[in-house]
């Protein structure tokens, strides 16, 4: 199994720099970064300095969007990082839920997202495409990059657009219950696609906080019930709350409460837009606890076809969790064989 952190790119850059050099240090292999310009600083200006500062580490948006930069650009990002520091980057991608919707605009749709993938990796890989009619390649790749692109997505036609067109599924919640249902969809649609399911990534990513001040633990990560919640309310609007076979049962119940969803706050701890988020919500979609919690939730996520493990990084005790995976869960799980 691998291990990401994900990181907010909250001014001084410099602080991003210096966590994904603890992360690499810990044993982490993998740093990605939101991608919303407005709420936060330009993640690929920093991403530069990510690779610069680090020997191993992967690096890329968690996740960028089809909407907010021109493919051709995205294409050329990815493409200059990895002529400078060899091919590390990897592009984790959706439809643009904050950095789209904080500039009054709405998320692009699957059918742009998938396309826009087609496009970016085909130009990173020093290949032509077809960019909106015009036939197109970057003529100084020399040696093209198999740029990894992962998705992220919840509903069925997410899941089913992930499964035809992505490298790998990235699902925002660490629910094993979820997991099982979203990752068999994902695998379901790449079968029907011809391709192989088992060569399509699995990544959980979600707050992770080791301790043992469970309360505190919970009231630092609530704000993700709220995160998750955009997307699950979109969800319920277009499926419905009563349809289970489409929407399982626990991502429609705890949305019912939700009055609304302040961007200023987005994606940080003490958001007060996630009052409704219930305790349960908060076990459930994150990894709270003793180290040995962890191990044993990641186990459980493991069986179910997760092979990477990203961290969402906001919390008042960032260092102390990126130190105790390091320290007993990354060698534990590893030694395991999970």
């Amino acid at each position: 199994m691998d291990f990401g952190v994900v990181l907010q790119t909250d001014p001084p850059a410099s602080r991003v720099v210096e966590l994904t050099r603890l992360a690499e240090a810990n044993g982490f292999s993998h740093a990605w970064t939101f991608d919303s310009h407005v709420l936060w600083q330009e993640p690929f200006v920093i991403y530069s300095r990510m690779l610069a500062e680090t020997e191993r580490m992967v690096v890329g948006p968690m996740v960028t969007n089809p909407g907010t930069r021109d493919w051709t650009v995205l294409a050329s990002l990815f493409a200059t990082l990895n002529d400078m520091y060899g091919d590390r980057t990897i592009c984790g991608m959706g439809r643009g839920d904050s950095a789209l919707r904080v500039i009054g605009r709405k998320p692009r749709t699957l059918a742009k997202m998938a396309e826009s993938m087609e496009v970016i990796k085909g130009l990173v890989a020093g290949e032509e495409v077809d960019y909106d009619g015009t036939p197109l390649r970057i003529p100084w790749i020399s040696e093209g990059w198999d740029l990894p692109m992962w998705a992220a997505g919840y509903g069925p036609k997410a899941l089913a657009t992930i499964g035809r067109h992505a490298d790998g599924f990235i699902l925002q919640l660490a629910d094993p219950q979820i997991l099982e249902w979203t990752v068999g969809a994902v695998r379901a649609a790449a079968a029907e696609a011809g391709r192989d399911p088992d060569e399509i990534a699995v990544c959980v990513v979600a707050p992770a906080y080791v301790g043992d001040d469970i309360e505190h633990q919970r009231d630092q990560l609530r704000w993700f019930g709220g995160m998750v919640g955009n997307h699950v309310h979109d969800l319920v609007k277009r499926y419905g709350s009563d349809n289970p076979e489409m929407i399982p049962e626990v991502l429609a119940d705890y949305i019912a409460a939700r009055e609304g969803y302040d961007y200023d706050h987005h994606g940080r701890a003490g958001n007060p837009s996630t009052d409704f988020v219930p305790d349960a919500i908060v076990d459930r979609f994150c990894v709270l606890g003793t180290a040995e919690d962890h191990i044993a939730k990641l186990a459980e996520l493991s069986a179910l076809g997760m092979d990477h493990f990203g961290v969402y990084l906001m919390h008042d005790d960032r260092e102390g969790t990126l130190n105790a995976y390091g320290r007993t869960v990354i060698p534990r799980v590893k030694g395991q064989g999970v």
